[in-house]
């Protein structure tokens, strides 16, 4: 297919698809002039994968050439690649005391030693939990740290489910746009399916007015 095809087949506007090949975001086309390239149905997954890291991940651009470049590289396993991908997302973050850091990673790895997590204290997602796990104790409300191990069982439950989810999507890039997407939109479900949840056991345990 053409340029004028790949735009139509992706949704991808050509001059934002001329971006992304400047950018080593996606690779050249066959020539077949020189000014004419084939595209074929690579090109079409890898925009999509692209779009889906940029737009909905919010990775920066330097954090998808990151992802490309692991999922082109045979060697790396798609965990590896999974990981490049979850290390791009953005996650709040607060500065904290090195005293606090060291009380909330003991917290954090007292409920996650047990059920074998392997923790990277430079990992983006500790260092957001250890954040709010900090921010917890400051304001007063130690009493949620008791609930922590419930929250780690759920998050492993969810876990599961999303990742025997996208294993069946087949290709690595599909896996990794549906673990990228499921993360965003998953998180953004989970928080809105909560709410309904405190709804109804504030119902069953204090009454409906």
């Amino acid at each position: 297919m053409r340029m004028a095809e790949l735009s139509r087949e992706s949704g991808v506007a050509v001059a934002t698809i001329k971006y992304y090949q400047r950018e080593g975001l996606l690779p050249p086309g066959e020539r077949t002039s020189p000014n004419q390239a084939r595209y074929d149905a690579t090109h079409v997954r890898r925009l999509r994968l692209v779009r889906a890291l940029l737009e909905v991940g919010g990775l920066s651009i330097a954090d998808v050439r990151d992802v490309l470049a692991a999922i082109d590289e045979p060697a790396t396993s798609t965990h590896d690649i999974l990981g490049v991908a979850q290390h791009g997302l953005p996650l709040a973050r607060r500065d904290v005391s090195d005293e606090d850091r060291k009380w909330a990673l003991e917290h954090l790895e007292a409920v996650t030693a047990e059920r074998g997590w392997q923790l990277s204290p430079e990992s983006p997602a500790v260092e957001a939990i250890v954040d709010v796990l900090c921010t917890v104790r400051a304001v007063g409300h130690e009493w949620m740290l008791d609930s922590l191990d419930r929250y780690v069982d759920a998050a492993e439950r969810v876990a599961e489910a999303d990742l025997g989810a996208v294993a069946r999507l087949g290709s690595t890039e599909s896996i990794v746009e549906g673990a990228v997407v499921g993360t965003v939109f998953g998180d953004a479900l989970l928080v809105a399916l909560r709410r309904l949840a405190h709804k109804q056991a504030s119902r069953e345990r204090f009454g409906d007015a």
